[in-house]
């Protein structure tokens, strides 16, 4: 364990008073660092963006804000995405020191009860969006079901438990996130095979349907609550939680590759899932649904090859967004062997295997969850993406920060706290609504 003790040395770039920190203990990780390269980490950026969650967007952000607010969205998210994402990775070597995990970044800069606090927001966050992609694997693996079998016996709930299993089997035999590298390559030729089988089905039948609808409907009531929903889902859409995790794997100089990483992301890799969200409303205006390829029309083996591939790649993505809870796993019980050295392999059977089964079990029991990830997105998403970056920077950097820069690091603070209150609030709303049309392992 390294022991960090609370820092009496006033330092001229960084205005933060001593008392402000308290004793915490700060393990050494269990897991490779420093090793990858920048263009790794942005591959495993660019997957997160462009995973499964894509086939959504153009019924989850952009019926709910037409062609001028979602546009005008996703492009204003994208900025305020890479500006926050940018702010969190300047401050890993924070006092001298690389911050490989987002709760000891924070305690450094505040203390002890910030610790606990963002490691619950974190691991919240991260559960929740595991449970999303268990949720979309195995919504694929019955869309390609119904494809070839007129007569549908199994229902949602047993598709869950098949997409389990497949990522405990990969993540037994994938023991952190640098061993991914082939499986990234995979990952983006799978994200393409989906897009693009999505993108073109959808072109050819926006060619060839009537004027589609793209008004924006509902009470009054009900589209300021959708609008909220929806701009909480644009940040969703790029953000992971976990940029110091991340960072932790790469190469020095590690702030300078991660900007890199994070430069590749915004640009190259938010064109695909640009396109098949516009591409989708175009399409299929107000009546897109939240999983495109069950809109699209054509040869059947195309669209079994696009829902695997679907399928596929949220394993690959999955894996990503739980490798902080294998972290810290491997790290507690200090399990440091080899993929397949029998000590290692067993302990991740149990423990790995533990916690999926545990995600599976609510994936199946509460298949309508993506209201709660809305809720949890609101209270965990701006919070650790927008609000704490620009708080932590703030504090971190305050004495070399100009008043302008200041006033707009706290107007920052302030909105995304606004935002993640309302977007709390819709998604309450939300819950309750929809709690009356579900039931716990329903077929939906």
């Amino acid at each position: 364990m390294i022991k960090r003790e609370p820092n009496m040395i006033e330092d001229d770039k960084f205005d933060v008073e001593s008392d402000r920190f308290s004793t915490v203990e700060i393990p050494e990780t269990a897991h490779k660092i420093s090793i990858d390269s920048w263009f790794q980490a942005g591959v495993v950026l660019t997957s997160g963006v462009n995973s499964v969650f894509v086939l959504g967007y153009s019924g989850t952000i952009m019926v709910h804000l037409g062609w001028i607010g979602g546009v005008v969205g996703l492009v204003l998210a994208t900025a305020i995405s890479l500006y926050a994402n940018m702010l969190v990775a300047k401050l890993h070597e924070f006092r001298g020191k690389r911050h490989i995990r987002y709760r000891d970044l924070a305690a450094e800069i505040y203390g002890r009860k910030a610790y606990y606090i963002t490691w619950a927001l974190q691991y919240v966050n991260l559960f929740m969006i595991n449970i999303g992609f268990l949720i979309l694997g195995a919504s694929s693996l019955k869309a390609c079901y119904v494809l070839f079998v007129e007569e549908v016996t199994m229902k949602l709930p047993y598709f869950t438990a098949i997409a389990g299993f497949v990522c405990i089997l990969f993540a037994i035999s994938t023991p952190n996130l640098s061993s991914l590298r082939v499986w990234l390559a995979c990952s983006t030729i799978l994200s393409l095979i989906y897009i693009v089988v999505a993108s073109v089905l959808a072109a050819k039948d926006g060619m060839n349907a009537p004027p589609r609808d793209y008004s924006i409907h509902g009470t009054t009531a009900s589209k300021i609550f959708s609008i909220i929903g929806a701009s909480s889902n644009l940040m969703f859409a790029f953000n992971t939680g976990m940029v110091p995790e991340i960072q932790a794997t790469l190469r020095q100089p590690a702030v300078e590759n991660m900007l890199k990483a994070l430069y590749f992301q915004f640009t190259i890799g938010v064109v695909p899932m640009y396109a098949i969200t516009f591409i989708g409303y175009w399409a299929y205006g107000a009546s897109a649904s939240t999983y495109l390829l069950s809109n699209v029309s054509g040869p059947v083996w195309v669209k079994a090859a696009a829902n695997i591939s679907a399928f596929l790649q949220s394993v690959v993505a999955l894996h990503i967004f739980a490798s902080p809870a294998y972290e810290y796993m491997d790290t507690k019980f200090k399990i440091t062997g080899g993929a397949f050295e029998l000590k290692s392999l067993t302990f991740r059977i149990v423990a790995r295997g533990g916690y999926l089964v545990i995600s599976s079990t609510v994936s199946a029991l509460l298949p309508f969850l993506g209201d709660f990830e809305s809720l949890t997105g609101a209270l965990s998403t701006f919070p650790l993406t927008f609000i704490l970056a620009s708080h932590m920077y703030l504090v971190a950097n305050k004495s070399s920060l100009s008043s302008l820069q200041q006033s707009w690091l706290w107007l920052n603070v302030v909105f995304f706290s606004c935002m993640s209150i309302a977007a709390t609030v819709a998604a309450i709303r939300l819950i309750v609504v929809d709690s009356k049309k579900y039931h716990v392992f329903a077929d939906v």
